[in-house]
Formats: structure tokens, sequence, C-alpha cells
């Protein structure tokens, strides 16, 4: 009799779960959008006539602006006027598009060791961050720091070096 209970509240069981399935959805719904919709232009195509770029995408920023990236000495984190003439023209692009956040990408040459490097690359990365604020809303600035791991020129010499010692600013592109 015992049997046959069990088997009884099993099939109940079975019966319950089965009643409570969820359907699959006709239709799925879209994916999330790849990029954020630009800003409101503010000014005149920023490319030339029959151009495809976007005014406030990445292609327009690397586009309109002189770099995306300021370079500094070995072991420093501090701004070379040319640095700051950089981090001034992508200010001015930025105040154009107000709705375009960026994330500024510290780096470091392949000298010293990880933990010395993730150091200096999140200096570098603050450095041009707190430059860039006092012209701009600081709330759309991130930062990251990749020390040696992502260098941009292979080599062991002062000319590969120099050019992995970098800030490099990122126009975020998804959300």
């Amino acid at each position: 009799m015992q049997n046959l209970t069990t088997k009884l509240l099993a099939a109940a069981a079975l019966v319950a779960v089965a009643g409570c399935a969820k359907k699959a959805p006709e239709q799925l719904p879209p994916p999330p959008p790849t990029e954020t919709t630009p800003a409101p232009e503010t000014s005149q195509p920023t490319g030339p006539v029959g151009s495809t770029v976007v005014p406030g995408s990445k292609e327009d920023f690397l586009q309109q602006v002189g770099s995306d990236r300021v370079l500094f000495a070995t072991d420093q984190y501090d701004l070379s006027g040319e640095a700051r003439a950089t981090l001034d023209s992508q200010a001015a692009w930025l105040a154009k598009y107000p709705n375009v956040r960026i994330t500024i990408e510290g780096h470091a040459d392949e000298r010293g060791t990880r933990e010395y490097n993730l150091a200096l690359g999140d200096r570098r990365a603050n450095s041009a961050k707190n430059y860039l604020a006092t012209k701009i809303d600081a709330g759309r600035i991130s930062t990251v720091s990749y020390g040696k791991e992502r260098p941009e020129v292979a080599g062991s010499d002062e000319g590969a070096w120099a050019q992995n010692r970098r800030a490099v600013t990122v126009v975020i592109t998804g959300m």
C-alpha cells in the first residue's frame, strides 16, 4: 500500500511540475544595442562630404582629435606640455558630445615587475583623467591599467619603450 501511495504522490508531483512549465516565447527580444546613440550634432558634419563617420563616434574622435594617446618619460606619470595640448584637444571634442563616455587606459613599458607597471599605468591613466576632469564631468571618465601587458610596439629598445609608456583615451560605444 505504501508503494502505491508513493507512486501516486510522484505522479501527482510530475503533473504539477509539468503544468508549471513555461512555454518558449514565440519571438525573442532583440539583442542589446552595440553602440550608444551619439549625442545630437552641435556642428556641421565632421567628415568629408559623403563620409560615413558618425558624429560622436570612436571614428569621429580619432578623426577630429590630434591623438588618442599621451606619452610619458621613463618611470613618470607627469603630463608634458605636449600631453596637455593633446588632452585639451580631446576635452574640446568631448565638450561637443556630453553624452559620450571614455575610458583612459594606462600602460607601461616591459621593464619592471608586473605589479610596479600596473601601479605606474594606473597613475598615468589617473593623471590624464584628472587633467580632463578639470574640463569635463569626471563622471564620464573611467580608468584601467594594463601595465606592461598590452604593448603598442614589440621590442626591447628605447624606441619601443617610449611608445609603450602611454595613456590612451578610448571612446565607449557599448553599454
